[in-house]
């Protein structure tokens, strides 16, 4: 298979471009700094562009068989509302007219919902990042209406951050709207394992057109 992985410079973009080459995919790897990339690999090609010129990014999908976008325009951004919003609308609007059909955005876990609240309207939810969340939530509302693409949304699992050093175990469990916690009452997962939910999604085509999560 091959995967336009959007956002391949980043936390989760280069786990997950890990994962995908380890399985034998060819990836696109885009990025706005492609030194930022690591990989050297001969089924890795790597494209600089930035996701709001959707000329260049539709140019940059041609050929692949589907697209994740772990875009993050960066959790200390001053304008982190309107570049996390403006970039997710600019991708979305590249996937259509690139023609592909397969599409999985890597969102938050602020849309997760307990007792029909979402965590991103909860007293708890850190302030730092409400602006990049509520803009996320804000792109689900779009990505729910739409009827062409073959949409995922994937929503990581509360605790999913540098700091999880579990690494690649290849065990979690699959949720939809609301987080899957663990026994000591956590939800938590490794960037490692998330990329593996994800590897293992674009082979199964499980989920359509709907949210889901992952933990353990």
């Amino acid at each position: 298979m091959k995967v336009a992985l959007i956002g391949a410079s980043g936390f989760v973009g280069k786990a997950l471009l890990t994962e995908l080459v380890s399985r034998g995919n060819e990836v696109i790897a885009i990025a706005r700094d492609i030194d930022k990339i690591e990989s050297e690999d001969k089924k890795v090609t790597k494209v600089a562009v930035d996701v709001m010129d959707t000329v260049k990014l539709i140019a940059a999908l041609q050929g692949a068989d589907a697209v994740i976008s772990a875009f993050n325009p960066g959790w200390s951004n001053p304008n982190l509302y309107e570049e996390t919003l403006g970039g997710a609308e600019a991708i979305h609007k590249a996937v259509k007219a690139s023609g592909l059909k397969r599409y999985i955005f890597i969102g938050g876990a602020g849309t997760l919902q307990i007792d029909g609240k979402q965590l991103v309207d909860g007293p708890q939810f850190p302030k730092e990042i409400y602006p990049g969340a509520s803009a996320v939530r804000d792109y689900f509302k779009v990505l729910k209406q739409e009827k062409e693409l073959d949409w995922l949304f994937f929503s990581p699992a509360i605790e999913m951050h540098p700091g999880i050093t579990v690494g690649r175990t290849g065990k979690y469990r699959l949720g939809k709207t609301s987080p899957v916690f663990n026994e000591d009452g956590r939800s938590i997962l490794s960037v490692e394992d998330l990329s593996i939910v994800l590897a293992d999604e674009l082979e199964n085509n499980a989920h359509h057109q709907e949210q889901f999560t992952a933990a353990y």
